[in-house]
C-alpha cells in the first residue's frame, strides 16, 4: 500500500524535529512507550501516527500539534513538493552543525512572514550562486573547446 502524502509529510516533520533536539528513535520511542522501528515507519509515512500519539509527540517535542501540518497546504499544491525537500531536509544532512544551527535559528523566528522572507531570501542566494557556477561551467568549457580546437588545428 502507498503512503498517503499527508502522513510522509507529517513523518518528515516529526524527523525533522526530533533531529533539530538531537534525539535519536529510540529516544523518542522509550519517551512514549514505542520501539525505534516504530519511529521509523511513523518518520516514513509507512504508518499513519494517530491523534493521541501526535499529540504525546507535540509535547516531548516542544511544539504544537498543527506544527506537524505547517506547510502542508503549499506542498499538497505542489504535487511533487512532498518529495523534493524544499522545507525539510534528509535526515544524513543533519550532521553539520553549521547546518543545525541555521535551522534552530530560523525556527526561532515567530513570525511566519518574516521566516517565509528568511526562506525567500535563502533561496534567492543559493539560486544566485548556482546560476554563478552554471556561467562559470560554461566559460570553462569554452575555454577547453578553443584549446582542443587549436590542438586539432
Amino acid at each position: 500500500m502507498v503512503p498517503h502524502p499527508v502522513d510522509i509529510h507529517v513523518g518528515k516533520r516529526l524527523r525533522a524535529r526530533r533531529t533539530i533536539l538531537g534525539m535519536s528513535q529510540e529516544d523518542i520511542g522509550d519517551s512514549v512507550g514505542i520501539t525505534f522501528q516504530q519511529v521509523q515507519k511513523y518518520e516514513r509515512g509507512l504508518n499513519r501516527i494517530g491523534s493521541s500519539r501526535l499529540y504525546e509527540f507535540s509535547c516531548l517535542l516542544g511544539v504544537g500539534v498543527s506544527y506537524f501540518f505547517e506547510d502542508l497546504d503549499e506542498s499538497n499544491s505542489k504535487k511533487d513538493s512532498l518529495n523534493d525537500g524544499d522545507f525539510l531536509f534528509e535526515h544524513e544532512k543533519f550532521n553539520n552543525k553549521e547546518l543545525m544551527a541555521l535551522v534552530k535559528s530560523y525556527q526561532a523566528i515567530g513570525d511566519i512572514k518574516l521566516r517565509k522572507k528568511v526562506l525567500s531570501l535563502v533561496k534567492a542566494i543559493a539560486a544566485s550562486e548556482s546560476d554563478i557556477k552554471k556561467t562559470e561551467d560554461a566559460k570553462n568549457s569554452l575555454k577547453e573547446e578553443k584549446q582542443e580546437s587549436y590542438i586539432t588545428a
